[in-house]
């Protein structure tokens, strides 16, 4: 591989190797000039590579490939015609360009995906991963495998199927399976020291291998039809378990051809509901782009034996790319990672390296991967599927965004606000009795929750269940320290007039009055009749009234629930943590180790107390020293001598 050296105020190319470098092109501090940036095409090599495209900050906002690098270079400065949007809008943010030579075409596919996920260019299409995304596991290395829902697969010899697009999806394919197969309930700890069945056995859903003799090899068989059965091969698995239910028959096994009958009748229903899209059951996925001035978006069909099982949305803010380009970057960044690549990919337009990328697909799965764009028939009427699934996806997604934005300017009128919310941050504190006192800050942008942006506070100096001095301690951390957070639009603080007040106290207090607005939201007092919680503004004395308009109210609540679960999480988090505790945690010197080993050996914290220092000397890793340092800490008022 040829690779370049970069300095920042020159643009040079410098392949390792036999081959002389080109001499340096530019060595005037700054940006560089169109005609300077035109001057060194001529010395750019005619070889494959990449070409990393800088802003003036020294930032990439670009990475590209090329079969020649001077020739697709050159295609950005040649001035004929009008350029297109992606090449007019990257004209006037290059200030330097830095390329690297590669040995071929494959490789420069190669090595630009993996400048992509380095440096995240501004224009780049970016995949986002499938963390959120949850997945079923089955440990297919352990002799009894077991069904887990996950979140992040590993490469760890399991079998994982998905990721599905929703936690409800993947809990109906686990249920299903539950009901039809008899796979394992526990985990592998609960595994190994069960004593007797558990209650999925009773009820006929577990097979009970941690307590029963079951045999290896009918265990094995059930999993092999689980796996069918998620690889979306249900009319195979049908045919093979109507193929058993006859033979047992014949045999005169009748429990077991009726359980065989009853298996087979529960994934025929399972059939029913799927919807049967192509007659040559084959597998395959359709790929289709929609596109709008603000958003360009991804819909991914998956047909598995040709039964429709499911969709994927990919949403892209604003990639200045053409349709080829976004086909290419998508294919390349979601199979990458995929847990199945079928043998044939369904597509609306041939990316420019169409071969490179059926080359590339081929080595990530290890068999032939064929990209087709069809015209006729039923593949060209599944494609046409998957377009118009695409552009009411985009449809859709566009009416959200007009909503949420006419949402906004409503509650900014009815509220009366001095700013459109479009940073909206609410706060909530949660405590039991005083202990383990936590609070929450919610960001939501543009009316949808940014969790990224999400804080979470231990109180620090208070004492006690005071709610108002907790709110005025995290909301001078927030506001005095967290500088580099840009401010809200609209403060909502969970609580009633008195959190109000407070609040108004701290932004006064921090010279921030006029700066934001501020509320407070009350939960409905039932005794007192009250049918809705109240939003209460400063220097108002009663509660917003919002008439008709009780969604924006809904909207704020449901800002303040989360806020509030938030808050709950966490207090229950630092709660487990105090119930963990113990007096052996302050002891400098003592560690999670030698806590575990100090208990370990004498069973309580009561007889590590009575332990004299010789006794404490015996546990693995304990000096004398040490040893008395611990007696001193667990008998305070006591003056102890050091014991010989």
């Amino acid at each position: 591989m040829h690779r370049a050296s970069r300095d920042r105020t020159k643009v040079r190319t410098e392949p390792v190797g036999d081959s002389p470098a080109p001499e340096t092109l530019d060595d005037t501090p700054g940006r560089q000039s169109l005609d300077d940036l035109r001057g060194m095409l001529p010395h750019l090599p005619g070889e494959p590579g990449v070409y990393l495209m800088r802003d003036a900050a020294g930032a990439v906002i670009y990475v590209g490939k090329a079969r020649s690098l001077r020739k697709r270079l050159s295609s950005y400065f040649s001035g004929s015609g009008k350029p297109d949007i992606k090449t007019a809008v990257l004209i006037k943010k290059i200030a330097d360009i830095e390329t690297i030579v590669t040995a071929s075409e494959k490789e420069a596919l190669i090595l630009e995906s993996n400048l992509i996920k380095r440096h995240r260019p501004r224009y780049n299409v970016i995949l986002k991963d499938d963390k959120r995304y949850p997945s079923l596991r089955l440990d297919v290395t352990h002799p009894y495998p077991r069904l887990s829902i996950v979140r992040k697969p590993k490469k760890d010899g399991a079998l994982y199927f998905g990721p599905y697009a929703s936690a409800h999806a993947v809990r109906q394919t686990l249920k299903i399976i539950n009901k039809t197969f008899k796979l394992r309930k526990c985990t592998n700890r609960e595994f190994t020291i069960r004593t007797r069945p558990c209650l999925h056995c009773q009820m006929q859903g577990c097979l009970a291998p941690c307590c029963r003799d079951v045999k290896r090899e009918e265990y094995t068989e059930m999993v092999r039809e689980v796996v069918l059965f998620l690889k979306g091969r249900t009319p195979d698995l049908i045919r093979k378990i109507k193929a058993e239910m006859v033979a047992a028959a014949e045999r005169q096994d009748f429990e077991k051809a009726a359980r065989l009958r009853d298996k087979m009748f529960a994934l025929e229903r399972t059939v029913e509901k799927q919807v049967a899209v192509s007659t040559d059951v084959k597998d395959r996925d359709v790929i289709a782009c929609a596109r709008s001035a603000e958003l360009s978006l991804v819909t991914l069909l998956f047909v598995r034996g040709g039964f429709l099982l499911g969709s994927r949305t990919f949403n892209f803010t604003a990639p200045i790319v053409d349709d080829p380009e976004l086909i290419s970057a998508f294919i390349r960044q979601y199979y990458e990672t995929a847990q199945f690549i079928p043998n044939e990919i369904l597509i609306p337009v041939f990316p420019e390296e169409t071969t490179l990328l059926e080359e590339w697909l081929q080595a990530v799965k290890g068999t032939r991967v064929v990209l087709r764009r069809p015209r006729r028939g039923e593949k060209a009427r599944l494609l046409a599927m998957a377009v118009q699934n695409a552009a009411k996806e985009l449809e859709e997604h566009l009416a959200r965004e007009t909503d949420r934005g006419d949402l906004l300017q409503r509650l900014q009128k009815r509220l009366q606000l001095d700013r459109l919310p479009t940073r909206i941050e609410c706060y909530d504190n949660s405590n039991l009795g005083g202990s383990a006192a936590v609070s929450s800050m919610v960001v939501f942008i543009d009316g949808e929750p940014d969790k990224n942006a999400y804080r979470r506070y231990r109180i620090r100096d208070v004492s006690g269940p005071d709610d108002y001095a907790t709110m005025n301690e995290v909301l001078r951390r927030r506001l005095e320290r967290d500088a580099t957070v840009p401010p809200p639009d609209l403060l909502i603080v969970d609580g009633g007039k008195g959190q109000l007040n407070i609040a108004l106290a701290v932004v006064a207090d921090l010279g921030l009055k006029g700066r934001f607005d501020l509320i407070g939201i009350a939960k409905k007092d039932a005794q007192r009749g009250e049918t809705a919680d109240k939003i209460f503004k400063p220097a108002r004395a009663n509660p917003v009234n919002f008439g008709r308009e009780a969604d924006l109210l809904l909207f704020l609540q449901r800002i303040r629930d989360e806020a509030h679960r938030f808050a709950v999480a966490y207090h229950r988090k630092q709660r487990g943590k105090l119930a963990l505790s113990s007096v052996l945690d302050v002891i400098p010197g003592v560690g999670k180790a030698r806590k575990r080993a100090l208990l370990k050996h004498f069973k309580s914290v009561r007889l590590i107390r009575e332990a004299s220092v010789e006794d404490l000397c015996c546990v693995k890793g304990i000096h004398r020293q040490l040893a008395q340092k611990i007696r001193e800490h667990l008998h305070p008022d006591r003056n102890l001598e050091l014991e010989t």
